[in-house]
């Protein structure tokens, strides 16, 4: 393996809750809590989970755009977190971010020129004399007509002002570009066209993705490893079709069925699930999926389960060694049978450490 391009050490950001005239806190947003991962060059890391889970939070955690809590980012050997404002924003030149929105992310009143221009020459990457060349070649490696430089953002169409924002992102020669959520409020048709861009892109500049998206559809496809999180901790991760074929925590089974497919008649894995997410300022103790986890035991109330190896993946789950892959398609989540085919799993592993 050659030296990771990026280090994420136990990457915490909590948001305080201020109420009242004296803005007292009254509570804490725990939207990321000690994430840990690494990411090689040229490799895509899908981030991947229901709204509110803190994905985006990480991405722009990982920026500096919100403030660590905790913890320590690397891109290759500089310590973003320990560096200053102006050091920053040297470094911000090899790490990026696509945004969700395309249009709220560009400025109205400039022209795509002007757009792309500004970080060529704030950076140092081209001279007012070659900046010209330059935007009309980003303009043209993100598929885009000449002719397009001199329009205002509400001249494009959505899939056309994402290839901008692309664009931009491309200005600088990143080694780092954070995807958040860049295909979602796109339509279908158009998302695909992006997808196959930015990989494209990827093949010809080398550049490292971390994916943030809530379609496993489009993840798969572009993926090549894929973290999923919960309630702001990284729950599983694992290469894409490892995850895909052999899911190790009931959350990741529980997206993965949910994920609306082709054909309806399609055999899949039911997973039943109770309630709804738990609020990031009260979180359940042990595991936080456990109010809502059909395999839920006395064990996962009260003790945290933390990421280990299991199989191919990094699993944070208690049974992930020891339930089946269909055992939660088997049988009913409230029968005794599963039950009592759990607390004997439990027992073995007990028995055996």
């Amino acid at each position: 393996m050659t030296t990771p391009l990026l280090t994420v050490e136990g990457l915490t950001k909590h948001f305080p809750v201020r109420r009242g005239i004296l803005r007292r806190q009254v509570g804490t947003v725990q939207a990321v809590t000690d994430v840990s991962f690494a990411l090689q060059p040229g490799e895509t890391l899908a981030v991947v989970g229901e709204s509110g889970c803190g994905k985006s939070t990480l991405g722009r955690a990982i920026l500096r755009l919100h403030e660590p809590s905790a913890g320590r980012v690397r891109l290759r050997d500089t310590d973003i977190t320990a560096l200053d404002r102006p050091q920053l924003r040297a470094a911000r030149r090899h790490m990026q971010i696509i945004f969700q929105d395309p249009f709220g992310s560009l400025n109205p009143r400039m022209t795509v020129r002007e757009t792309l221009a500004e970080p060529l020459l704030l950076h140092g990457l081209a001279t007012p004399r070659s900046v010209r060349a330059e935007v009309d070649r980003l303009i043209e490696l993100c598929e885009l007509s000449r002719w397009h430089a001199e329009r205002y953002p509400h001249e494009f169409s959505g899939g056309q002002r994402q290839r901008v924002g692309i664009a931009r992102a491309l200005a600088t020669r990143p080694a780092l570009i954070v995807c958040d959520e860049p295909v979602s409020a796109l339509d279908v048709s158009v998302q695909a066209q992006i997808v196959n861009l930015l990989q494209d892109l990827q093949r010809e500049l080398g550049i490292a993705y971390v994916f943030i998206s809530h379609d496993l559809g489009v993840v798969r496809h572009i993926a090549t490893r894929v973290a999923v999180m919960y309630l702001g901790r990284i729950v599983e991760e694992a290469a894409t079709e490892a995850l895909f074929a052999r899911p190790r925590h009931p959350y990741t089974r529980t997206l993965i069925a949910s994920a609306p497919r082709p054909d309806p008649t399609a055999a899949r894995h039911r997973v039943p699930v109770r309630g709804g997410t738990p609020s990031a300022m009260a979180l359940p103790s042990g595991c936080a999926f456990h109010p809502r986890c059909p395999l839920a035991i006395d064990r996962c109330r009260t003790e945290r389960p933390e990421l280990r190896r299991v199989g191919q993946s990094r699993a944070a789950c208690h049974l992930a060694e020891t339930v089946e892959d269909n055992a939660i398609s088997a049988v009913s989540a409230d029968s005794p049978a599963l039950l009592r085919r759990l607390a004997i799993l439990e027992q073995a592993r007990a028995a055996a450490t």
